[in-house]
């Protein structure tokens, strides 16, 4: 029996956002957060992700994009949706699951119109940053188990 928290980052399609997160937190929580990332959809994983993962230490290479469905059996303690469309378009989740919403800007969206890829990767690593950010203050910045929603 583990008395680890678990928690799922979801975003839209699992490629980017979500598979940092679950990759920060494996890295750095991985004693206390037991994490899974998921997708409303799956859009494979993105390799500008993996490699600003990679040059800040965490290797997501073998992260797959898996969709929402395949983790609704898991028992979660939060689900936190990391942009606005999952968490629209959340589904719900069983038993006493707390959603919350931390948005992050979409690397891919930032990086459409760059010049280079220096200054693609630059959009990635930033959100890269501010998601490591965000996962050095859990657990402890989690609500409390009993609310619904919460928009951090």
């Amino acid at each position: 029996m583990t008395d680890k928290l678990k928690v799922l980052f979801l975003c839209t399609g699992n490629s980017c956002r979500s598979q940092m997160g679950e990759g920060w937190t494996r890295a750095l929580k991985g004693d206390r957060i037991e994490v899974y990332s998921a997708g409303i959809e799956t859009h494979g994983l993105n390799p500008h992700a993996a490699r600003v993962m990679a040059e800040a230490g965490v290797d997501i290479s073998g992260h797959r994009s898996k969709h929402v469905s395949e983790v609704l059996d898991v028992d979660f303690d939060y689900v936190i949706t990391v942009c606005g469309h999952a968490h629209e378009h959340c589904p719900v989740f069983p038993g006493q699951t707390t959603v919350i919403h931390r948005g992050f800007d979409d690397p891919p969206q930032l990086a459409k119109d760059a010049k280079t890829e220096e200054e693609a990767l630059a959009h990635y690593r930033r959100v890269r940053d501010e998601i490591r950010e965000f996962v050095e203050t859990l657990p402890e910045s989690l609500p409390p188990k009993d609310q619904v929603t919460f928009s951090l």
